[in-house]
């Protein structure tokens, strides 16, 4: 039997030091630890793949919380039922004793694994929606309000109304004037555009820039 054990942050931002600590009195062989840094909607992990390679009829598979191993319902009990029954290995779950398949291998003993698991699978489902509900609902609000997202836009260069002045007489191109502002031509005009420069200057007589 071998133990092995897997930890998930959704980013590489986000700390592992307290799933690491939870895992460390078990003494897991380095290489038998198993960590991404993806998000849990599924299960298209590289380092879970590699893990479930690995695992043979009674391993130990521990983690600290189930929703480390996923936050979608179905997912989490598909993968739970292909360890323990397909692969035939045992998981443990630090926050949650009840979900500890060493124990309690009898009929009531699954059965009481298997309905804790749903619910807490379930809940998790529920709250990854409804935070996913509340951001939809505050983009709505934010575009509503005038806020773009997104990078914030290229500044225009700090001689640009000698250049601005070089296209309305003539002297370049667009695409002359969006080269040395470092602009495709279609960022340029959008640049106008949103600052009006372009109608203000459309409106102008037409002795225009060559385009």
């Amino acid at each position: 039997m071998q133990i092995f054990g897997y930890i998930r942050v959704s980013t590489t931002e986000q700390r592992d030091d307290r799933q690491r600590a939870a895992l460390e009195p078990f003494g897991i062989p380095p290489r038998n630890l198993y960590t991404d840094h993806w998000s849990g909607k599924d299960f298209d992990r590289p380092a879970y793949k590699r893990l479930i390679k690995r695992l043979c009829p009674n391993d130990l598979l521990i983690v600290k919380s189930v929703d480390r191993l996923g936050r979608s319902y179905a997912d989490v009990i598909e993968q739970w039922r292909h360890i323990t029954k397909t692969l035939e290995a045992d998981i443990k779950v630090l926050d949650m004793p009840l979900l500890d398949t060493t124990f309690g291998k009898d009929l009531l003993g699954t059965f009481i694994a298997d309905l804790v698991l749903q619910i807490l699978s379930f809940a998790s489902q529920l709250e990854r929606d409804e935070l996913l509900r509340r951001q939809a609902e505050g983009i709505t609000a934010a575009k509503s309000r005038g806020v773009t997202f997104g990078p914030d836009p290229m500044p225009l260069p700090e001689d640009f109304p000698t250049l601005f002045a070089l296209w309305t007489s003539g002297e370049i191109t667009a695409e002359g004037l969006a080269e040395r502002c470092g602009f495709s031509r279609t960022t340029l005009f959008k640049r106008l555009r949103e600052q009006k420069t372009l109608q203000m200057y459309l409106d102008r007589p037409p002795s225009r820039g060559c385009l």
